[in-house]
C-alpha cells in the first residue's frame, strides 16, 4: 500500500473515531440525569443550530489535528501541556490536543442547552470537572513531563510522590504548599497583641499601637467564621491588620473558636449576639467610645450587617462606619454556588444537621477548591503525586489548608435564609435575635468594596449592597479575586482599583462603571483615607492592654482558639 492509500485508510479511521466520540458525547448530554420531577429525568434539548455547527467545527478541527500530528507535534497552549515533556514527545502532545478539542466540544455542548439559567450552570458546572478530572496530564500514563521526571531521576520522583501521597491520605486533603514550614504565631499572625476577652464562640485580640496617639474611635474587624482570621494577617507586610494599626487605629479583632461536638448546636443568632454584638460591646467596654468602626469580611460582612440591623431595632448606633468587603448582602446573584442550592438540598442539609451537628471544614474546603479544579486540585496533584514535587512555601495556601468547622444549625438556617430564600434584603421577613430585620434602619457610613473577578462574592452580588443600604456609601471595585484582591497591600504596588469621582450608585455595575476611573495600585490608601475621616481626633495611645481587672491579657496574639484544627 503506498502512503497517499495509508494516509487515506489511517485518515478515515481517525475521522470515525471522532465521529465515534461525538455521538457518544451527543448521547451523553441527552441522557443526563438533572434530577426530574417523579424520578424522571428530564431530557436535555440541545439548540440545533449550535449543535450542527459544533459537529462541523469538530470535524474540521480533528482533520486538522490529524494533518498536524502527520507533520510533526501539533501545538499545544494550555500550561498543563507546556512543559519540555510534552513538546519532545509528539504522541503525548498530541493526545493533550485531543484532549483539548473535545473539552472545547464538550463544553459548547453545555453551552447549547435550552432550559433555565440554573440547569445550564449545573451543566457547564459538571462538564468543567469532568474535564480537568480527565486531562491526560492527571495520569502517569499519559503525563510525559512526569515519565521524562522519573527517568532523569531513576525512578527516585515516583516513589517521592508516593510518599507524598500517604502524608496528604493521613492528614486528610491535598498539600497545596509546604506546611511544615509554617507556624500560627511563629511566622504567620505575628502583629503584636493581646487576647481580652473570650466566650465559647470567640477570642477578642486587641493589637499594640505603633505610634504615641491613636484615633479615639477604635476599630474593630470581624472575619468570616468559615475562615480563620489570619488571612487578613499573613506576614507584616501584608497585614491588613497591621496596616490598620500603622494608621493609627486603636484595632481589636474577632478571632472565632474553631466549632467542635460542643458548639454543634450553635446557631446563626449565637454568632450575631454572643459573636459580632458582644465584640462590639466589649470594644465600648474597653476603650469607653461611644461609637466605635467596624469591618466585616465575607461572611464576616453578612454577620456584621445582621448585627446592625438588630442593634438598630433595639434603638441602638453603637457603630459610627461600617466597611463590608467581599460581602453578600443581597444574595441574588450567588455565582457559581448557586450550582449546589435548591430546595432538596437546602432541606438534606435541615434534616442531616439542622438541630445540630458539625459541617466539617474539610467538606467546605474542598468545595471551594473544586470551583477552581485544575489550579486549586489537579495541579497539586501532579506536581506531588506525579512528579514527586514538595510544593513551594506560601503563606495564602497555608491558611486556605488551615480549615474549620461550622455549627449544622448555623450553616442549615445560613444556606435556607440567604443563600435559598434572600430574606435578609426583604424588610421584616428575616427575624434575627427576636427582632425583625430592616436593613433600611441602617443609616450609617458605608464603604463596600468588591473584587472584579471574585468567583465567592461576585462583583454584581458585592455592588447590590449600594442599592440596599440606605447610608451614605462609596462603593471601590478592585483588581483580582476573592482573597489576593483583598489582601494587596500599597507597597506592593500591584493591581488597579476603581472609583467614581461623582460618588454616584446606579441601579447596576455597568452603569456604574461607565463613570467609573481606575487607579494603579492598592485600593488600601482609599480605604484609610476614607476611615480616617470617621475615626475623630487623636488621644494618647494606651500603655495597657484592655481595661482594669475585667478585660485582662489573657494571652499573647495570636491566642489559642485560632491554633485549634478542624
Amino acid at each position: 500500500m503506498n502512503s497517499e492509500a495509508l494516509w487515506a485508510q489511517s485518515a478515515q479511521q481517525f475521522q470515525q473515531i471522532f465521529g465515534d466520540s461525538w455521538a457518544k458525547a451527543l448521547q451523553s448530554f441527552q441522557q443526563m440525569d438533572l434530577g426530574g420531577a417523579a424520578g424522571k429525568a428530564p431530557v436535555v434539548q440541545l439548540s440545533p443550530a449550535k449543535l450542527q455547527t459544533l459537529q462541523e467545527q469538530y470535524l474540521k478541527e480533528a482533520q486538522a489535528l490529524w494533518s498536524a500530528g502527520l507533520e510533526g507535534t501539533p501545538e499545544v497552549k494550555d500550561r498543563r501541556f507546556s512543559g519540555e515533556g510534552w513538546a519532545a514527545n509528539p504522541v503525548a502532545a498530541f493526545s493533550a490536543a485531543a484532549y483539548l478539542l473535545n473539552a472545547r466540544t464538550l463544553m459548547g455542548l453545555a453551552d447549547a442547552v435550552e432550559g433555565d439559567e440554573k440547569t445550564r450552570a449545573r451543566i457547564r458546572f459538571g462538564v468543567e470537572q469532568w474535564m480537568a478530572a480527565m486531562a491526560p496530564s492527571n495520569f502517569l500514563a499519559f503525563n510525559a513531563e512526569a515519565q521524562k521526571k522519573a527517568i532523569d531521576t531513576k525512578g527516585e520522583s515516583i516513589a517521592k510522590g508516593m510518599q507524598n501521597l500517604l502524608h496528604d491520605i493521613r492528614q486528610g486533603h491535598v498539600s497545596m504548599t509546604d506546611e511544615s514550614l509554617f507556624e500560627v504565631g511563629r511566622n504567620v499572625a505575628t502583629t503584636e497583641g493581646a487576647v481580652v476577652f473570650e466566650n465559647e464562640l470567640f477570642q477578642l485580640i486587641e493589637y499594640k499601637p505603633l505610634g504615641a496617639k491613636v484615633y479615639e474611635r477604635p476599630f474593630l474587624l470581624v472575619p468570616p467564621c468559615i475562615n480563620k482570621f489570619y488571612i487578613l494577617d499573613l506576614q507584616p507586610d501584608n497585614s491588613l491588620i497591621r496596616y490598620a494599626v500603622e494608621q493609627g487605629h486603636r484595632t481589636f479583632v474577632v478571632s472565632w473558636r474553631n466549632p467542635h461536638e460542643d458548639l454543634a448546636q450553635k446557631t446563626w443568632d449565637d454568632y450575631v449576639e454572643d459573636g459580632a454584638m458582644a465584640a462590639i460591646d466589649v470594644v465600648q467596654s474597653i476603650t469607653g467610645a461611644e461609637q466605635i468602626n467596624a469591618l466585616g469580611f465575607c461572611v464576616g460582612g453578612t454577620i456584621l450587617s445582621n448585627a446592625l440591623a438588630v442593634l438598630a431595632a433595639r434603638g441602638q448606633e453603637p457603630v459610627a462606619s461600617a466597611t463590608f468587603l467581599t460581602t453578600l448582602i443581597d444574595f441574588t446573584d450567588t455565582g457559581i454556588l448557586d450550582v449546589f442550592i435548591d430546595e432538596a438540598s437546602v432541606q438534606f442539609r435541615e434534616l442531616q444537621m439542622g438541630k445540630g451537628g458539625l459541617m466539617k471544614g474539610q467538606d467546605l474546603a474542598s468545595t471551594f477548591s473544586f470551583l477552581r479544579p485544575n489550579d486549586l486540585v489537579w495541579n497539586y496533584v501532579v506536581g506531588n503525586y506525579l512528579k514527586g514535587e514538595t510544593p513551594p512555601p506560601f503563606d495564602l495556601l497555608y491558611w486556605n489548608s488551615d480549615s474549620t468547622n461550622l455549627p449544622g444549625p448555623f450553616y442549615a438556617w445560613y444556606l435556607r435564609n440567604f443563600y435559598l430564600e434572600n430574606n435578609l434584603v426583604k424588610p421584616g421577613k428575616l427575624t434575627v435575635c427576636g427582632e425583625k430585620m430592616d436593613l433600611n434602619q441602617l443609616k450609617l457610613p458605608v464603604y463596600i468594596y468588591g473584587s472584579r473577578e471574585d468567583h465567592i462574592v461576585p462583583i454584581n452580588a458585592a455592588y447590590a449592597s449600594t442599592q440596599v443600604l440606605p447610608g451614605k456609601k462609596r462603593f471601590v471595585m478592585g483588581a483580582s479575586g476573592h482573597i489576593a484582591g483583598v489582601i494587596n497591600p500599597p507597597a506592593k504596588n500591584k493591581r488597579s482599583y476603581w472609583i467614581r469621582a461623582d460618588g454616584k450608585l446606579p441601579a447596576t455595575l455597568d452603569q456604574w462603571l461607565q463613570g467609573a476611573t481606575e487607579h494603579p495600585g492598592s485600593w488600601w490608601t482609599d480605604w484609610s483615607h476614607w476611615l480616617k475621616s470617621h475615626a475623630g481626633k487623636q488621644i494618647a495611645a494606651p500603655k495597657t492592654y484592655g481595661k482594669g481587672t475585667k478585660f485582662k491579657a489573657i494571652e499573647p496574639a495570636p491566642g489559642s482558639y485560632v491554633k485549634q484544627k478542624s
